[in-house]
């Protein structure tokens, strides 16, 4: 690569990471607010939070890789445009095939970036996000185990312990159940335990009362009890993560054992199908949207105005290639002997850009193809 491509180069990669850094700031705030409120609700302490939006870091990336890469070529040719810097670079003899060169590595490089993340970081963070968290659920017994203090772990639920002995026993219970507005119940007992087995956590309690209050005739009753046992397991909200999904599961197994993971996750071979793809074209549209936005700023001469039309024109081409993407993902799901229409709308984005390139290396095919201002000018003489 020669200087000039190394400075293009440079001025791409920050301004991809300016993008970038503020896209993932704004998509992982808003993730991480929905994530504190479950945790934290369910009496997590704060490195548990932050360790949850760590691991939720790179499927962030990912998501915002693309625009970023965009963003950052758009900005970039622009900025070169409106300083005069790509003229006279082109006055030297630099053809748009030839000024690509660094956009196109550009791209690459973005494309390896989203290729290490799709395949490897993002399976693996969430992986150990859906481990973390059952270890979570397995040790949720503890927001319990308050001594002195009414928590009240879901709505309608409140719960008081004594004292906790050196044992584990649970001394003097309150546990009062209010979510059924016409039947509450309120359970007392002098001992109580923690126990955990296959089905969840159970609260047994020993020698208690349970107090049912109708509401219907306003009558109490009571039962005395020698031992009860209470699915505390229940009050905590099922899979608030959604960690089972088959987008979690790693490249090479989708690959070696798509039975065993279609099995784990209810997913179809062909959404599985469709998953493996996905990744490798997430990587290409990274290098089409770099090209596409760098080609189609090339277009038209130099104006005081700047190049507002051809971003425009970029941004038109690249929600129009999503639209093909977003079109074509239904029939691979659907039926996967049609995975390779999968990579059409990368192939229709380098296409895109040929073309692009080509009208940038001859003006005068615009000049043919739109002629209204020669007419014009050759009307007012």
């Amino acid at each position: 690569m020669t200087r000039f491509d190394r400075y293009m180069l440079s001025q791409f990669m920050v301004l991809f990471g300016f993008f970038s850094l503020v896209l993932v700031a704004i998509f992982w705030i808003n993730k991480a607010v929905r994530m504190f409120d479950r945790l934290i609700g369910d009496g997590q302490p704060a490195w548990v939070f932050l360790e949850f939006t760590a691991l939720t870091l790179p499927g962030v990336i990912g998501m915002v890789l693309p625009i970023a890469a965009f963003a950052g070529a758009v900005y970039v040719t622009n900025r070169l445009s409106t300083e005069s810097e790509l003229t006279v670079v082109q006055a030297t003899g630099y053809s748009p095939f030839r000024l690509i060169r660094a956009a196109a590595v550009f791209g690459v490089i973005v494309a390896l970036i989203m290729s290490l993340l799709s395949h490897y970081l993002i399976p693996t963070s969430l992986s150990e996000l859906r481990q973390r968290e059952a270890e979570v659920r397995q040790s949720i017994s503890a927001r319990f185990l308050e001594e002195g203090e009414f928590l009240h772990p879901a709505p309608g639920i409140t719960f008081y312990i004594r004292d906790i002995s050196p044992e584990g026993e649970l001394r003097d219970v309150f546990l009062s159940d209010r979510r059924d507005a016409d039947s509450p119940v309120t359970y007392t007992s002098t001992q109580a335990y923690l126990v955990q087995d296959p089905g969840g956590t159970k609260l047994v309690m020993v020698k208690g009362l349970a107090q049912t209050l109708r509401a219907d005739g306003k009558r109490l009753f009571t039962t005395h009890f020698d031992d009860f046992s209470y699915d505390i397991s229940r009050l905590i909200a099922r899979n608030p993560t959604g960690l089972n999904k088959a987008e979690f599961a790693h490249t090479a197994d989708l690959i070696l054992r798509p039975d065993e993971i279609s099995e784990q996750t209810g997913a179809s071979l062909d959404e599985l199908q469709f998953i493996l793809h996905s990744r490798f074209t997430q990587a290409l549209m990274c290098i089409v949207a770099a090209m596409i936005g760098f080609a189609t700023l090339l277009l038209g001469s130099f104006s005081r105005f700047g190049v507002w039309w051809q971003i425009l024109m970029a941004f038109v081409i690249l929600v129009v290639i999503k639209l093909i993407e977003s079109s074509v993902t239904s029939m691979a799901i659907s039926d996967s002997t049609k995975w390779p229409f999968m990579y059409l709308p990368a192939g229709l984005g380098f296409l895109t850009t040929l073309g692009l390139l080509n009208f940038a290396a001859r003006p005068g095919l615009l000049r043919r193809l739109i002629p209204k201002r020669r007419n014009a000018a050759g009307g007012a003489a």
